[in-house]
């Protein structure tokens, strides 16, 4: 698979043997929802890597000593619902203290375009650096439309989060917001005609919250 500008793909041997786990069509609710996790805990690691840090003095219980912590506004995640929210929570786990939007926003099943019905983000946003979750970046036009609008809320160091891609969704984010970064598990093959990840792993929402 070439290399996309705008593309990191953490490819831990953990995450690749849990996004296997992940794919297989015979994996449970329960399963399912459990690896999302796990997997979103791993990828935010590494979207996380360039946070920057500052000074601060500390006493162990040994000695005071300077020490490193997060440097100015924390971070806020923002789920593009509803299947963002299977990734959200692996991202909590690792950072509980930040902070949450959601923006609602559906595919229009005809034209594949993002419509969106919902948006509730924190007053300091444009104060943050926002990490944007959501499982599958398909033909991209949600994760524009979400960026998008996070711009038009101050929003400028932005990010995405991902458990699969395809060449199409990533040149949709490069083309429309090429100052975003896309850390995925992995860049799948292509989109069939109905605008599904192939071979992908289903519908990430009907398989996180076992609807049909």
């Amino acid at each position: 698979m070439p290399a996309h500008p705008n593309a990191v793909v953490v490819d831990h041997p953990l995450v690749r043997h849990k996004l296997t786990q992940l794919r297989r069509k015979e994996t449970s609710t329960a399963g399912f929802r459990r690896l999302t996790r796990e997997i979103s805990l791993l990828l935010a690691y590494e979207a996380t890597r360039h946070l920057p840090l500052e000074p601060v003095a500390i006493d162990t219980p040994l000695e005071p000593m300077q020490a490193e912590t997060l440097s100015g506004k924390k971070l806020c995640f923002v789920s593009i619902l509803r299947a963002g929210n299977g990734i959200l929570d692996g991202m909590l786990d690792l950072v509980p203290a930040a902070r949450v939007g959601h923006i609602g926003v559906y595919r229009d099943h005809v034209t594949l375009e993002a419509v969106e019905y919902y948006r509730k983000l924190p007053d300091d946003i444009a104060q943050r650096i926002v990490i944007v979750v959501d499982p599958m970046l398909a033909t991209g036009h949600s994760a524009s439309a979400a960026v998008r609008r996070l711009k038009e809320a101050g929003a400028r160091q932005i990010s995405f989060v991902c458990l699969l891609t395809v060449p199409e969704g990533l040149r949709t984010m490069q083309a429309e917001h090429p100052d975003v970064t896309v850390f995925t598990a992995a860049i799948d093959r292509e989109l069939d005609g109905n605008g599904y990840i192939r071979p992908g792993l289903g519908d990430a929402g009907d398989r996180l919250f076992g609807t049909k």
